[in-house]
């Protein structure tokens, strides 16, 4: 394909483009879904000259459409770079921001960024779930999101635009815990709700001595107040615990968009500090996003 014309029953290709994985799938103009698919051809698995056979590949899968990728791609680790929209940002901003390869017939969805004098943050792909998630009806206009992740994502939306987002390292800090330093070795054990997670998450909120909470994980084991295999939980809760602690969700509904083993950690942990979880399907959110972004774009 060499354009980005659209073929006359208006169906496109929408490709989630992340660091590991890709999902792609066939949008008709109703918004009905189509085929799709799933793999590892994130963006760490590809060069710059591996996109254009890739795209020719989802293509002869998917049908000779043009496509709209979200994530990654758009990044400096991406294809092409595809710069972020400031916040607050809504669909339109983002169709008018959007990063148009002609002669691949492809459109990158850019991402968000947000800087104030005193934070600085930015997200690629959760953007087009979370306006995604308000445009197909799955969440109000005003809203709290969390994304569970290797980099949990705490998003803000007001009147359908996104105002605010906070990334927190947890995922990745309990990864490189686990890997090396001095409780390399003792959070092998399986990580699921019960009281030493409950414990961690106590312990965790509101606190301002994160490192010597988790140096008690250690400490706790050898002094045998806490039994081995109980202390991968409890490290992830005190990690969980501190994410959200430091969030103002006390009587507030938050909207999870993810779903697994980690999304159910953290309604655990939202709901013992006050909040209300309310799940919301991520894949349908993306589908939702991409099908409403279409009509800003003019495909």
């Amino acid at each position: 394909m060499t354009s980005g014309t659209p073929p006359r029953d208006g169906a496109i290709i929408a490709v989630d483009w992340g660091t590991t994985n890709r999902r792609a799938y066939r949008i008709a103009a109703d918004g009905s879904i189509g085929d799709h698919l799933r793999d590892d051809r994130g963006v760490l698995a590809m060069a710059a000259a591996d996109y254009p056979p890739a795209l020719a590949a989802l293509r002869e899968r998917l049908g000779d459409l043009p496509v709209i990728a979200a994530g990654m791609i758009g990044s400096t680790r991406g294809w092409h770079e595809a710069p972020y929209v400031s916040a607050p940002a809504d669909l339109p901003a983002l169709a008018a921001a959007a990063l148009r390869i002609e002669a691949a017939g492809l459109t990158i969805v850019p991402g968000v960024s947000l800087l104030t004098d005193t934070r600085a943050d930015v997200m690629r792909g959760e953007e087009l779930q979370v306006l995604g998630a308000i445009a197909a009806g799955l969440a109000p206009a005003d809203a709290v999101f969390c994304q569970p992740g290797t980099h949990n994502k705490w998003i803000v939306t007001e009147a359908a635009r996104i105002v605010d987002v906070a990334t927190v390292m947890t995922g990745e800090l309990f990864a490189l815990l686990k890997g090396h330093g001095i409780l390399a070795g003792m959070l092998d054990g399986v990580v699921t709700d019960g009281p030493a997670f409950r414990a961690g998450i106590a312990r965790g909120a509101g606190a301002t001595d994160l490192g010597t909470a988790l140096f008690e994980v250690r400490a706790s084991v050898l002094l045998g107040h806490r039994a081995p295999d109980e202390a991968a939980a409890y490290a992830s809760g005190v990690l969980i615990g501190s994410d959200v602690g430091a969030r103002a969700i006390d009587g507030r509904t938050v909207h999870l968009l993810a779903e697994g083993a980690l999304a159910d950690l953290y309604k655990v942990a939202i709901e013992a500090r006050g909040g209300v979880t309310v799940a919301v399907d991520a894949t349908a959110a993306f589908l939702g996003g991409v099908h409403h972004l279409r009509g800003y774009l003019g495909l």
